[in-house]
């Protein structure tokens, strides 16, 4: 008598062991406020203008590349567009890590497909938990450095929507040269004005040859669902990451509606864009701070914020239940009793605090407590 085989015993190992990323819409949820994954509440408009989907796209579309050049400030030969930052996340581990013998470095709380990409490749993991401020440990990245060929830091970081301090970025840059990449993950930097006009880490591209800068038009472009990510770096790390990027990595429609979106005219949009979101998240911290269930209102820098709650399992399943879609950061570590909350349309905002108002007035569950 056969017995039935086991599939899974054909994978990779650290395949089999891995524990995937839960992005928001992996998570579920029923209902007609989302505030859990960090995008903009009505879609954009845009017509299509390619009619040549009987060709295979270009690699890395020229108009595309072009105007996230001009935007950047950078040369089209510094630029890789992808699939989402996400795909360059990888992409870099796919140029930079072997397997076995190099690690990534990162410092949590922060972005969790850092992890799971390395895990996928089977690339070593430093994690080097930030300081009480949640900037970097420059001290302990410094001693921790040993057969770290790529560091990963996210600024603003996500999910505490705090910027990395520039000059700890510097230090950090100093401390890989000539041994190893560091990507600076700008997902959610149009929300932070204040890098444009000081210290806009393009300008730092020409003195740190192993910087590596990553982008997306997921945010502030208000096109989460495009799927368009940007890589800026030397033409030396675009010309490597070429050699192991997708042969077609960006659909036609989605190079005609990116190279929309990089129009003088999108653009400015987009800064209206995050105008309005900026207003709507001081409103969204002023609100929140002063109501009964909340402990603090973390600032940020970015299109959510990161709040602590009294007792955030009561918030957040109470208000998924009302339809009202929140992220879980409590397992995070130092982010016990900590939810995000994407800063959603005025409406939007005004309906949360209500709802979590309210809640205040509900009998909390007892959260049970492990014997002294």
């Amino acid at each position: 008598m056969s017995t039935v085989f086991d599939i899974t015993s054909l994978a990779r190992e650290n395949v089999r062991k891995l524990v995937p990323y839960m992005s928001a819409r992996r998570l579920g949820g029923h209902g007609n406020i989302w505030l859990n994954a960090n995008e903009y509440p009505i879609a954009p408009h845009f017509q299509l203008t390619e009619n040549t989907l009987n060709r295979y796209p270009e690699c890395q579309p020229v108009t595309v590349i072009q105007r996230y050049a001009d935007y950047a400030g950078l040369q089209p030969e510094q630029v890789l567009v992808s699939r989402g930052a996400d795909e360059s996340i990888e992409l870099l581990i796919r140029v930079f890590c072997e397997p076995g013998r190099d690690a990534v470095l990162f410092c949590p709380p922060t972005y969790g497909m850092y992890s799971v990409s390395a895990e996928t490749f089977g690339i070593a993991q430093k994690k080097i938990p930030v300081c009480a401020d949640w900037q970097p440990d420059i001290a302990a990245i410094k001693n921790n450095l040993d057969c770290v060929k790529l560091i990963y830091i996210c600024s603003p970081n996500n999910p505490t929507g705090n910027p990395i301090d520039p000059a700890a970025l510097r230090q950090i840059l100093e401390l890989a040269r000539n041994r190893a990449i560091v990507a600076i993950d700008e997902a959610y930097i149009e929300f932070y004005p204040q890098h444009v006009t000081h210290h806009a880490t393009t300008r730092w591209l020409k003195d740190y040859p192993h910087l590596v800068i990553l982008r997306t038009l997921s945010k502030a472009f208000a096109l989460a669902g495009l799927r368009c990510g940007f890589t800026l770096a030397s033409a030396d790390i675009i010309a490597l990451m070429l050699k192991v990027i997708a042969p077609y990595p960006l659909a036609t429609p989605i190079a005609d509606i990116a190279a929309q979106a990089l129009t003088e005219t999108g653009i400015q949009i987009m800064r209206n864009r995050v105008e309005e979101i900026s207003c709507n998240r001081a409103y969204l911290q002023q609100a929140l701070s002063q109501l009964a269930l909340v402990e603090k209102v973390f600032p940020s820098e970015t299109n959510y914020i990161l709040v602590k709650f009294i007792n955030a399992e009561f918030v957040f399943k109470t208000l998924w239940k009302q339809g009202i879609i929140l992220r879980d950061q409590s397992q995070q570590p130092g982010l016990e009793n900590c939810l995000r909350i994407t800063v959603g349309s005025r409406n939007e905002c005004e309906q949360l605090v209500s709802a979590i108002d309210a809640l205040s007035n509900q009998t909390q569950p007892i959260k049970e407590t492990e014997n002294p």
